[in-house]
């Protein structure tokens, strides 16, 4: 059975909802940051050596990386490809792939300066201007490439879909979402899922 240890609060919620839309039996083991510094706790070290969450644990096989997780649940748990292209496609396979690594590999980041910044109460002279430059590009990209269409690929929920999802919530929380109406109308789309809002009930402690 997958084990996952999951950081409240953080991506790893995403990584219960992929759990729950594929119906998959697991353990969730939950972890609370330290109040003062937000930083995970010292047991998650014991399950990966970086302290970082999500982490899954299937019979011995410990894996960390949102992109990776999801890629190995889909592999193991989607036989029928429900959430992820047929590799009888190759372009389509490489979207996909593109999509479902760019949340982390490139959107993340100035969020996470944004975050940071917001945080400390100080605006900064250097990581201001770039953060908000950099979030209207990737918000822009996201936008033109839902369009009209329900998911970030088009018509039919993919692996993709849990990450960027995990970017808006993330760009609500940061309070820098408002100006892009097809996200939010997106995320409460992801929100009105039913596995949604079973991972929520069971990750939000």
């Amino acid at each position: 059975m997958i084990t996952l240890h999951h950081l409240r609060v953080g991506r790893s919620i995403f990584t219960v909802w992929l759990l729950e839309e594929l119906s998959v039996d697991y353990q969730l083991k939950v972890y609370h940051r330290n109040p003062e510094t937000m930083r995970a706790p010292a047991e998650l070290r014991d399950i990966h050596p970086l302290g970082k969450s999500p982490v899954i644990d299937d019979d011995g096989l410990v894996l960390s990386e949102s992109a990776a997780i999801t890629s190995y649940i889909l592999e193991k748990f989607d036989a029928d490809n429900k959430f992820s292209p047929k590799r009888s496609s190759l372009n389509e396979w490489a979207t996909y792939q593109q999509w479902l690594a760019y949340p982390e590999g490139s959107v993340f980041a100035p969020l996470l300066l944004k975050m940071l910044t917001l945080r400390s109460g100080v605006e900064h002279p250097v990581m201001t201007p770039f953060s908000e430059a950099e979030i209207k590009l990737h918000f822009n990209h996201i936008t033109k490439q839902l369009g009209d269409n329900d998911f970030i690929l088009g018509d039919a929920f993919t692996g993709a879909d849990f990450a960027i999802t995990y970017m808006v919530s993330m760009a609500e929380r940061l309070g820098v979402i408002g100006d892009y109406p097809t996200l939010v109308a997106y995320f409460e789309r992801m929100k009105n899922r039913d596995a949604f809002k079973r991972a929520i009930e069971k990750a939000i402690e």
